[in-house]
C-alpha cells in the first residue's frame, strides 16, 4: 500500500457533499500518548449552512456553534446529549457555515488502544465491525476530547489522510438521528460494511445508490 498522505485544507474548502463523498475511505488518524490509532471512514453525514435544520448553524453564530464557521479542514467536537463527544470536519469557505460528521470507522491500526478505550478490560470479546461504529463510539476508540475542537485536521496530531486504498462502494441515504431535514440523502455510507451505524438493512448488492439532492441556498453569508 501506498505513503499516507494528510488532506490539505483545500480538500475541504469544496462544497460539502464532494467532501463527504471523497472522506469516505480515507483514514481518520489519532497519534497519541498511549499509541497511534487509525480507521477507515465508512460512514458520514453532511450538514449545510443555516437553512439546514438540522444543522447547529441553523441557530446562527454561538459559541458552540463559532468553529462551523471557521477556516475549513479544523475539526468540529461537540458534546452530544451531555454523554457523547462527536467529530466534524469543517467545510466550505470561511464564513460559509457546515461540516461533515465522521459517523463510523473500520480499524486500520491500534485496534488494542481503541478496544480498551471502548471497552476496557472486556474489549476483547467485542466484534471489530463495532468499535467504530456510530458516532459517539468512534470519539470514545479513537481518543477524541474537547481539547480537538478547532484544531487543523492537517496538522496534527488527528489529521485525515489518503494511504492509496482502492475506491469503495458507497450508496446516498437519508441522514439518520434527526427529525428536522431528515428525508435528505445526505449520509453516505459504504455498501454492506458491517461498520456502518444505523439504518445498514437497505444498504444491499444491486441496489441503486439515489444522488443527493443539491444544496442549494442552504449556505447565506452573513452580511
Amino acid at each position: 500500500m501506498s505513503r499516507r498522505r494528510i488532506l490539505p485544507p483545500s480538500f475541504f474548502a469544496r462544497p460539502t457533499l464532494t467532501v463527504a463523498r471523497e472522506l469516505v475511505g480515507a483514514l481518520l488518524v489519532h497519534d497519541a500518548p498511549e499509541g497511534c490509532t487509525a480507521g477507515r471512514i465508512v460512514e458520514v453525514e453532511a450538514y449545510i449552512g443555516e437553512s439546514d435544520p438540522a444543522c447547529h448553524a441553523a441557530a446562527g453564530v454561538t459559541a458552540r456553534t463559532a468553529p462551523l464557521y471557521g477556516p475549513p479542514g479544523r475539526a468540529y467536537v461537540y458534546l452530544n446529549y451531555g454523554m457523547h463527544l462527536l467529530l466534524n470536519a469543517v467545510t466550505e469557505a470561511e464564513g460559509q457555515p457546515a461540516a461533515v460528521l465522521l459517523r463510523a470507522l473500520v480499524p486500520v491500526e491500534g485496534e488494542a488502544v481503541m478496544r480498551a478505550r471502548r471497552f476496557g478490560v472486556t474489549g476483547t470479546a467485542h466484534e471489530t465491525a463495532g468499535i467504530c461504529r456510530g458516532p459517539g463510539n468512534l470519539a470514545r476508540a479513537m481518543g477524541i476530547t474537547m481539547a480537538a475542537n478547532r484544531a487543523s485536521l492537517s496538522e496534527g496530531p488527528l489529521t485525515i489522510q489518503r494511504d492509496g486504498a482502492p475506491a469503495l462502494e458507497v450508496v446516498w441515504t437519508p441522514r439518520v438521528g434527526v427529525s428536522a431535514g431528515a428525508a435528505w440523502a445526505w449520509r453516505c455510507v459504504v455498501r454492506d460494511e458491517p461498520a456502518v451505524s444505523g439504518r445498514r438493512q437497505w444498504v444491499k448488492a444491486g441496489q441503486s445508490a439515489p444522488a443527493p439532492p443539491a444544496p442549494r441556498d442552504l449556505i447565506r453569508r452573513r452580511s
